[in-house]
């Protein structure tokens, strides 16, 4: 008789993990990277934002491995999405001050 309650209850909570876990994981994610890649659009920046980070760190004097790139991708997009443009300014401003010098 409780099996009769037990299961389906086991089977929603399975069904109901499993759909959170795709959307936190792989649909989240997606939806992040469609909106930056909107907002370089709208500014009209043709970088991405691997090389975004890539060179704002070269400029800093720092050498990241690929690795270290794409983690700090995820995090910027998922947590920090206004990091790449403020990135973007500082390599903009960077690339005047070397050439005025």
């Amino acid at each position: 008789m409780s099996a009769i309650i037990i299961i389906p209850i086991i089977i929603v909570t399975i069904i109901g993990l499993s759909v959170y876990l795709a959307y936190r994981f792989l649909i989240y994610d997606l939806y992040c990277k469609i909106s930056i890649n909107k907002s370089l659009q709208k500014y009209n920046i043709k970088k991405t934002p691997s090389q975004i980070i890539k060179e704002y760190y070269e400029n800093k004097g720092e050498s990241l491995s690929d690795q270290e790139i794409q983690n700090l991708e995820k995090n910027y997009r998922q947590n920090e999405p206004e990091q790449f443009l403020a990135m973007y300014d500082a390599i903009r401003d960077y690339q005047k001050d070397k050439e005025n010098n």
